[in-house]
């Protein structure tokens, strides 16, 4: 009996335990979850968000998406009418100048075309580098039915430039009042514009039939504002507005009803009657647009709520999205993603889906909108395909993802890199010893690149150098497409020079102004290559030699070596390492057969063939063509690099283990030494030209 007493005892002291260990955990989680508990209506709505994200997984196999919605409709009819809806072209506006707006709209592109399956035509006014970025990115992402239309920003500056404006986004922020006149009418009646820091949640084609619910009188499409900032809250004489006024991140223009209206003479003269009274924006061309509409409502359509859900610092959005499933989420705070807000890390999650995700897995075609379009053919697929395809195929490239701003010096050199995520620790250590531009191309995921960003932002080495232009490359399939990536970087190159070397070589103190030296002795540069001979550490840890008296007393007692010497000898022999221990004057050599030097050469030199791909014959490839062209190959006497060890790439193991890959690639360096001779008629005997190790 007294054991039973002491076990129930022992047991209820147990449950009473447990029970304040369960109420524990419930209080600690509902500090995460303040929206939970509040509201229910927005926890079944985040819950139908977040459902949306299973679609993720079903992108990867388009033809199940296309199957699941073509057999929704059950007649001819209706598919017929369903194609018409979705063939219907939706023109989009967006101003985009500057990095942060480049990467701010690369995002946005994958969450709009992530809901979209309309054929889309962007117009886009852009500065010159944001055109150059954003034209590379719409053409090597490849989207199906997707046009774009630029517009120089620099031609429609001095239109909004006397504007007072206090605004943080300059004259840029104004410049989306000029769309009606931008675009023409004989191109679209209609345009969506939007702002750069969007994320999608709906179908922008929804959107788009809002447009057929404009009454006669009405010629611009807002949501309301989801602040009290124009009823003079937050600051002391806010330009005019009617309530909350409206807010601009979306704009729905009607473009003939607004020429009807002489848009361009109403907002000006309504800008300087405003300002004179009230002085600067304080919000751009959102001022002016509900100045305007102060003056006349009747030219606005209400759109819902839903369609622009604004993340301001004084946000009331929570009233709208409460009720209804969010279409869009408006970053409108000058904090951005970093916003001070209840729900902010479901929103800040919701972001980061779409910031993460492949882009790749969205170029799908759910409709065919071509009227004469025939069914392409793809090439028979072999054991050798990626090396084929890679003539043709595209990778998704977003150049410039930090600012880029220096501006050349006589005979000025910029050192060609292309790297890895796994290499991305060896960036800080070129970039010490390296003290002119550099040029990084990244092979890279989506959430590597943002990986990458973070790094290069912490990092004390590089977070301030504007001289390194940073370029990322998607990743798409199996192969690292080496030679791509060189082009890449190449083509962005803007000084005179080019150092084409690789990651995972250490420069020697002082190369960078030795090279510019060096270039000025020579009268001309023309079909010049100049060597800097290569040597290679086998220590993880070891100092770099200052100069090359430290060098070569490191050469002597072999803590240093010549590069591959051991492995790929005939790479880089032709260098002559025992005449350039004592040259002090830079001297010729003859190209042989697998020479691969590191040189400088003017930066239009010829791209890379970029159908070699991975390990083998990449580089070697090069110099043949150069060697084609009759290039001189001069070795500098005091110019070296070092290679650092690292762990074996992933295409070397493939190059060891593949008979098959070693194969394709021996086709492919036939093919291409026959190529050479017929377009420079220049003959090389491919008995002589081996396929060892050469890279």
């Amino acid at each position: 009996m007294h054991f039973f007493i002491i076990a129930t005892r022992h047991g209820l002291i147990l449950a009473f335990l447990c029970v304040i260990i369960v109420l524990i955990v419930i209080n600690f989680l509902s500090q995460y979850s303040p929206v939970f508990q509040i509201d229910r209506t927005i926890a079944r709505h985040k819950s139908h968000q977040f459902n949306k994200q299973l679609l993720l997984s079903q992108i990867h196999n388009v033809n199940i998406v296309k199957s699941d919605l073509v057999n929704v409709f059950h007649s001819t009819d209706d598919i017929d009418e369903n194609k018409r809806k979705h063939c219907e072209v939706v023109h989009v506006g967006v101003v985009c100048s500057g990095y942060k707006s480049n990467l701010y709209f690369h995002t946005m592109l994958k969450s709009f075309y992530f809901h979209s399956n309309n054929p889309i035509h962007f117009h886009i006014m852009a500065n010159k580098i944001s055109k150059k970025v954003l034209k590379t990115l719409f053409d090597t992402w490849a989207v199906p039915q997707v046009t774009v239309t630029f517009y120089n920003i620099s031609e429609y500056v001095a239109d909004v430039r006397w504007v007072p404006n206090g605004h943080y986004s300059g004259i840029y922020g104004l410049l989306k009042l000029l769309f009606p006149k931008v675009v023409p009418v004989a191109v679209t009646n209609k345009i969506i514009v939007l702002d750069t820091d969007l994320t999608f949640v709906g179908n922008i084609y929804e959107l788009w039939r809002e447009f057929d619910k404009f009454e006669k009188k009405q010629a611009v499409g807002l949501v309301e504002n989801q602040s009290e900032y124009y009823l003079g809250k937050f600051f002391s004489s806010p330009w005019p507005a009617v309530g909350k006024g409206f807010n601009t991140g979306i704009i729905l223009y009607y473009i003939d009803r607004l020429k009807n209206l002489d848009w361009e003479k109403l907002w000006i003269r309504n800008a300087k009657k405003t300002a004179s009274i009230f002085g600067a924006t304080r919000l751009a061309d959102q001022d002016i647009m509900n100045s305007v509409i102060k003056q006349d409502p009747n030219i606005v359509y209400r759109v819902h709520c839903a369609w622009n859900v604004q993340l301001s610092d004084h946000t009331q959005s929570q009233e709208c999205y409460q009720k209804y499933p969010i279409k869009v989420v408006h970053w409108n705070s000058p904090k951005k993603f970093n916003v001070i807000n209840p729900d902010g890390e479901y929103f800040r999650t919701l972001y980061r889906t779409f910031l993460d995700l492949n882009g790749d897995l969205l170029k799908r075609q759910l409709f065919n909108c071509e009227p004469n379009s025939k069914n392409v053919t793809e090439p028979p697929i072999d054991v050798c395909s990626d090396f084929r395809k890679a003539s043709f195929q595209k990778w998704r490239t977003l150049l410039f993802f930090r600012e880029y701003s220096y501006a050349p010096v006589k005979d000025d050199v910029t050192i060609l890199v292309q790297l890895s995520f796994d290499r991305l620790q060896l960036v800080e250590e070129l970039c010490k010893y390296w003290e002119g531009p550099v040029s990084l191309t990244f092979y890279v995921t989506d959430t590597e690149l943002q990986q990458t960003i973070n790094f290069i932002e912490s990092s004390d080495v590089l977070k301030d150098r504007s001289d390194i232009a940073f370029h990322a490359v998607f990743k798409s399939g199996d192969s690292y497409p080496i030679n791509e990536l060189r082009n890449v970087g190449l083509r962005q190159i803007t000084t005179p020079y080019v150092f084409l070397a690789d990651a995972d070589f250490l420069t020697m103190h002082d190369l960078y102004s030795n090279l510019k030296d060096y270039i000025s002795t020579f009268s001309s540069m023309y079909k010049k290559a100049l060597i800097v001979p290569a040597f290679e550490s086998q220590r993880y840890r070891t100092s770099l030699p200052k100069n090359k008296k430290e060098l070569l007393q490191m050469l002597n007692n072999k803590s240093v070596y010549t590069f591959r010497y051991d492995v790929w000898p005939m790479g880089h022999s032709p260098v002559n390492y025992q005449k350039w221990k004592t040259a002090s004057t830079p001297y010729k050599v003859k190209w042989q057969p697998d020479f691969e030097p590191y040189i400088v050469v003017r930066a239009n030199v010829t791209e890379y063939d970029r159908r070699f791909l991975g390990f083998g014959w990449n580089k070697v490839s090069h110099v043949m063509e150069l060697e084609a062209q009759g290039y001189d190959f001069i070795v500098l006497p005091n110019a070296f690099i070092i290679h650092k060890p690292h762990a074996p790439s992933h295409d070397i193991g493939k190059f060891r283990h593949s008979s098959i890959y070693r194969m394709c690639l021996q086709n492919l360096k036939e093919e291409f030494v026959e190529q050479l001779s017929r377009k420079y008629g220049r003959f090389f005997d491919n008995k002589n030209v081996s396929l060892a190790i050469g890279s």
